[in-house]
């Protein structure tokens, strides 16, 4: 199986999920875990550290962050690394919807093939959405 790990600061991860829920059903291959406010780095670990453990030896991972280099990312690298998960596993950063959904809807695609999808559909989806306004000038005369 390939796990979708979705971590954030907030509940940003959270919020994801169940967006991904109601688009794309029930899905137990993704997980998702948050650095509250105010919550300490050991907490969150240990949090993380139990949202990892269902994930076996034969499973991949597909970790994604919603800022790279931000410690819910790091912190959770380390995490997968210190649980044997790290050469197999994929990350991300920069996480939105287009990305996790595009994961979440391919579970038969290899690795490799899908990591690019990914990261295509995930830079695809933001644009700059531009609203023609009309010109009321004459009306207010």
């Amino acid at each position: 199986m390939r796990y979708l790990v979705l971590v954030s600061h907030g509940t940003f991860a959270q919020g994801l999920h169940s967006v991904l829920k109601m688009l794309a059903g029930d899905r137990e291959e993704v997980l998702s875990c948050s650095l509250k406010d105010g919550e300490g780095a050991d907490e969150y670990v240990a949090e993380l550290k139990q949202t990892i453990s269902v994930i076996g030896d034969g499973d991949s991972v597909f970790l994604f962050g919603d800022i790279i280099g931000g410690s819910p990312l790091t912190n959770a690298i380390n995490a997968i690394t210190e649980a044997g998960l790290l050469p197999r596993t994929r990350i991300f950063g920069g996480v939105n919807l287009p990305a996790v959904l595009t994961a979440a809807l391919s579970p038969e695609a290899d690795d490799d093939s899908l990591a690019a999808d990914v990261v295509s559909e995930g830079v695809a989806a933001l644009q700059e959405f531009k609203v023609a306004v009309e010109d009321d000038d004459e009306d207010d005369l």
